[in-house]
């Protein structure tokens, strides 16, 4: 689902609201996520699961194309650990 689609779903099942108004939520709730995992906090929604961050550290790769040896640098990285409820749901249908 993309989040053109989401916004969709979510206008058809309000329709006491406007379509503009879902967008701006939306991107608010967003918005406000990354934020948050910007500052390296953990966002959670209870029943679907957990964001947080993770740090990869440097190391050394490979060009696949020449195999030459190449520096990657550290990094941060989104994580998701889907939630109990979520899990449940997945494995049970």
């Amino acid at each position: 689902m993309t989040k053109s689609e989401l916004i969709l779903a979510l206008a058809a099942s309000n329709p006491h609201l406007y379509q503009r108004d879902v967008e701006r939520i939306v991107a608010t709730i967003f918005e406000q996520m990354s934020a948050a995992l910007e500052k390296g906090d953990r966002v959670e929604l209870r029943g679907f699961g957990a964001f947080s961050t993770k740090r990869r550290s440097a190391r050394t790769g490979r060009n696949p194309r020449t195999g030459a040896a190449v520096d990657v640098p550290e990094k941060v990285v989104p994580y998701f650990k889907p939630g109990k409820a979520l899990r449940k749901r997945l494995n049970d249908t």
